[in-house]
């Protein structure tokens, strides 16, 4: 009896391993891979930026100084199936001065394997600063970007100064892991 579930798992492994051509060009920088986060099979399939299509917001706005807001971000797939694993990279900038927003410090990143117009999603939270304030960070450009790569995509942030910790490079503020979204 043992025999037919360790082939049925043989010929699904063999299968899995067939289909991880990444169909992709080999032009992407590898400058930005996280070599302890990323095997070779699931670079290959790894999401790219450019077969993503990203709708920021709309947000629950943080209306006052520290009031804090939540801003969803929705990605959907646009090109063959793809896989998203780890944290979105985001950044924050008011024209010359740019920041990272960390990690959420209590979420663990699973794996999501996204299909042909599959979506997921994440969430910026973060707590609004003082307009003027040395601490906070007077934000209108928000950068997007995939795990592991360069590139990244511009949006305007229109919610606000951003409140730092310890002033406009420390932000009070995360992003969560990606999540399945949809259906």
């Amino acid at each position: 009896m043992r025999a037919l579930p360790i082939a049925v798992v043989a010929a699904a492994a063999a299968l899995t391993l067939t289909a991880c051509d990444s169909g992709g060009s080999s032009s992407d920088s590898d400058s930005g891979k996280k070599a302890s986060t990323a095997s070779s099979a699931a670079a290959s399939t790894a999401c790219k930026i450019d077969q993503i299509g990203i709708q920021v917001g709309p947000a629950n706005a943080a209306p006052a100084a520290g009031d804090t807001g939540n801003v969803p971000v929705t990605l959907t797939n646009k090109g063959a199936e793809c896989t998203l694993q780890g944290f979105p990279a985001v950044k924050v900038l008011d024209g010359g001065t740019g920041t990272d927003v960390p990690e959420e410090k209590s979420a663990t990143p699973p794996k999501l394997t996204l299909a042909a117009s599959g979506t997921a999603s994440f969430t910026i939270t973060y707590v609004r600063g003082t307009a003027g304030d040395g601490k906070s960070l007077a934000a209108t450009t928000l950068k997007i970007g995939l795990p592991g790569a360069a590139t990244t995509q511009s949006f305007k942030w229109s919610y606000g100064p951003l409140a730092g910790k310890t002033g406009p490079t420390d932000p009070n503020a995360s992003v969560s892991s990606f999540q399945p979204a949809g259906d």
